[in-house]
């Protein structure tokens, strides 16, 4: 049994992080203005993929690893930064474009190529790893029993919250750009 502050504490960290916005809300959110709900939803299990990736890393050493090998975690922040570095610098390069500008058109793309997508969109995600690898951890109590199952547990319910509300934003976009 989960310590119940730690287990309200977590619900209410998870769901603050789940409705702000990032990477992944924003291409599912596109998807489901340019292509409808249907490709909102398989984008956003494309993006699930990725977060059940950091979700079992991190229940099965990953974090153990980060806390032994301090540089590898180092290495890991160095390459967020070089993404964002990356997605600023095609915002304000000459000609450059920033992926939150609206565009006339998104190209439809195939089922298997949005979830494909969503998937890449999530792995590449800086905040998602630091999440797991970081955050989650720290609602880990030895003293409360298996910490495979607290990991598992913690991590699957930051998931649905996730889900939830991701699933909910294309679902209302999906109606609004039909609207």
């Amino acid at each position: 049994m989960q310590d119940l502050s730690s287990l309200y504490a977590f619900l209410v960290v998870g769901s603050l992080l789940s409705i702000t916005p990032g990477p992944n809300m924003i291409y599912v959110i596109s998807r489901s203005i340019t292509q409808g709900r249907r490709a909102g939803l398989t984008s956003l299990g494309g993006v699930i993929v990725g977060y059940l990736f950091y979700m079992f890393g991190a229940a099965f050493g990953s974090t153990a690893f980060f806390k032994t090998q301090p540089h590898a975690a180092q290495i890991l922040s160095a390459c967020g930064a070089v993404y964002m570095g990356w997605l600023g610098w095609n915002a304000i390069r000459p000609g450059g474009r920033s992926p939150l500008e609206i565009r006339d058109h998104l190209p439809r793309e195939h089922t298997g190529k949005l979830f494909a997508m969503g998937t890449t969109t999530s792995l590449l995600n800086p905040k998602l790893a630091l999440i797991f690898l970081t955050l989650l951890p720290q609602f880990i109590d030895e003293t409360q029993g298996e910490v495979l199952q607290q990991s598992l547990f913690y991590g699957g319910l930051f998931i649905f919250l996730f889900a939830f509300v991701n699933a909910g934003m294309a679902l209302f976009s999906g109606i609004m750009a039909a609207f």
